[in-house]
């Protein structure tokens, strides 16, 4: 098996932050994986992964959001992917979502109305975000977790296609465990 991890992020600093531990996970228990920049990703690097992650990113890197069309992909590829942060943003833009803004930086208990990639009950996540996608207004996705009208935790109807808008690098890494299917 071979992930693809996808960087947003602009700053190489950001990379220790949102991207350095999604490949410690993978390292640590011998799942094999590539990183590469949004902007850098070739036909071939789809190809090869079995699997995809789309990181997330610092609160100021914004230059994603005007590069959606990068990611048209998405819609396309029948390949399981799991986007955080930025990742989920991503997904729902590819997906006609709109951007809105509110910040949430901290811990929360994030409550999951029914079994997400293995999550059954409230959890603690890691907030670092300024945007968000309304996925309840979105056909193609089931919302699994949501707190003051935002969606936390979502799955695509039809494919498998992830997204949490939380940081689980940070508090939850059995989420990306389970997500490649270790756990």
């Amino acid at each position: 098996m071979s992930i693809l991890i996808i960087k947003t992020n602009k700053e190489k600093l950001h990379d220790y932050e949102f991207v350095k531990p999604i490949e410690d996970i993978l390292k640590n228990i011998g799942v094999s994986f590539f990183t590469r920049h949004y902007k850098e990703i070739k036909e071939d690097d789809l190809i090869k992964a079995d699997k995809i992650v789309i990181c997330g990113n610092s609160l100021k890197e914004k230059g994603f959001l005007k590069d959606v069309k990068k990611f048209e992909w998405v819609k396309k590829i029948n390949k399981p992917i799991f986007g955080i942060c930025a990742g989920m943003q991503i997904i729902g833009l590819v997906f006609g979502g709109k951007v809105k803004n509110k910040t949430e930086i901290g811990f929360f208990r994030e409550k999951f109305s029914r079994e997400f990639l293995g999550i059954r009950v409230d959890q603690e996540v890691w907030h670092l975000h300024n945007n968000f996608i309304d996925f309840k207004k979105m056909k193609e996705f089931d919302v699994f977790a949501e707190s003051n009208g935002i969606s936390q935790a979502v799955k695509h109807k039809e494919k498998e296609i992830y997204g949490v808008l939380f940081h689980p690098e940070v508090r939850q890494k059995d989420l990306i465990k389970r997500f490649i299917g270790l756990r």
